[in-house]
């Protein structure tokens, strides 16, 4: 039951938290490798009306991402950028990795949907870009109370390791060659006069005020599916339950990168 709730909302919340910092745009080398293999034709310029219009709706941005005009001019349009992505971190890590955490489709529209939604109460599981989490859930029943216990944060382990091992730099700088693939998808989503890399500021920083909650965690099970028995805790958003939900020493790790990637995208102005 609880695999069907919060079980099925963290598969697709872990993407920015983990994956953004692991397997989305990992490394330099990554991206080199599939442009020194791989050519792709630059898009179609814009019309003179659309490119106004682009003008006019530009949002007032917070934390710009430098404009990379070689690296916008090779990247392949939003819709054919699967492959790009895809052989990107094969090059870095090895496809064995790639194929184990990674959905091969809508890869950046998917990241982009999740992390917007990390801060709200839900996120759809059916745009989750990353493989759903090894094994069931395990809960331990102490009498009548039942709990999430440490034998669930293992079960995270892996990921997490792959997140604490990912040169953030370098993340920084595939981030920003790509970032046109995110701006388009964000826009896309519905936000035309907004700007991706300050939502995404936000969301980190959202993120980074989850609470730390020691073991074992209470929950309860009201109808259907288990709850945090902590209302407060509940009512979170769903990234901060998924951060909670990983167990606290998974969830400093993660903190940490998110704090490392956050210092590099910011306008330090």
């Amino acid at each position: 039951m609880w695999e069907d709730d919060l079980e099925k909302a963290a598969r697709s919340k872990v993407v920015w938290i983990a994956a953004a910092v692991t397997v989305v745009v990992v490394g330099c080398g990554g991206w080199w490798w599939y442009t020194t293999h791989n050519r792709v034709a630059a898009p179609a310029p814009a019309s003179p009306a659309r490119a106004a219009a682009a003008v006019n709706a530009a949002p007032e941005i917070a934390h710009p991402i430098p404009a990379d005009a070689a690296g916008a001019a090779a990247l392949p349009a939003l819709a054919d950028s699967d492959q790009l992505v895809q052989d990107s971190l094969a090059g870095v890590l090895g496809r064995d990795p790639v194929a184990r955490f990674l959905v091969p489709q809508n890869i950046v529209r998917h990241i982009v949907v999740t992390a917007d939604n990390l801060p709200r109460r839900k996120v759809a599981v059916e745009l989750r870009p990353l493989r759903p989490t090894a094994g069931q859930t395990v809960t331990a029943a102490q009498g009548e109370v039942v709990t999430l216990g440490e034998a669930n944060f293992a079960r995270y382990t892996p990921l997490v390791r792959v997140s604490q091992s990912v040169d953030v730099k370098a993340l920084a700088v595939v981030y920003q060659r790509l970032y046109p693939l995110f701006q388009q998808a964000y826009e896309d989503l519905g936000y035309p006069d907004k700007y991706f890399n300050d939502r995404l500021v936000e969301v980190i920083d959202h993120l980074l005020e989850a609470p730390e909650v020691p073991a074992p965690i209470a929950l309860v099970q009201p109808k259907v599916f288990y709850e945090y028995a902590d209302a407060s805790l509940e009512a979170r958003s769903a990234g901060q339950k998924l951060l909670v939900r990983m167990g606290p020493a998974n969830a400093r790790i993660i903190k940490a990168k998110l704090k490392e990637f956050r210092a590099e995208i910011i306008n330090r102005k």
